[in-house]
């Protein structure tokens, strides 16, 4: 399965858009995509639509489809699921998803709040 690697995209928006001597404000005009949405995607803080990645795809003359990487299915917490033996250790396993899911939350969360204290000095 393919998936969009903010990573790359970020990287490649910023390269590109450097090489060609623009500013994020440049790109805005250029895409009608919001200056501050620009920012967010090389921050990889947001995910562009469709049209969006198209627009920056023409402005920018890269290949969208070169942004969607192949990933591979991790199924390593289903066996691990499944090879829990006792109830107990289904129940330990289970405690362990729920607070993996919780720790995501968080840095999210905190991610969140350290780009809008950069942005809000």
């Amino acid at each position: 399965m393919k998936e969009l690697s903010t990573t790359t995209l970020a990287r490649t928006i910023k390269n590109k858009r450097e090489e060609k001597g623009l500013t994020q404000e440049g790109l805005s005009n250029l895409t009608g995509i919001n200056r501050a949405i620009i920012s967010r995607i090389e921050r990889e803080d947001f995910i562009p639509s469709i049209y969006q990645l198209q627009a920056l795809g023409r402005a920018l003359e890269f290949d969208i489809t070169s942004m969607f990487l192949e990933t591979q299915e991790n199924n390593a917490f289903i066996a691990l699921r499944s090879q829990a033996l006792s109830e107990k250790e289904k129940e330990g396993v289970e405690r362990l998803f729920k607070m993996m899911i919780v720790l995501r939350q968080q840095i999210l969360l905190r991610r969140k709040f350290e780009n809008e204290a950069r942005q809000n000095p």
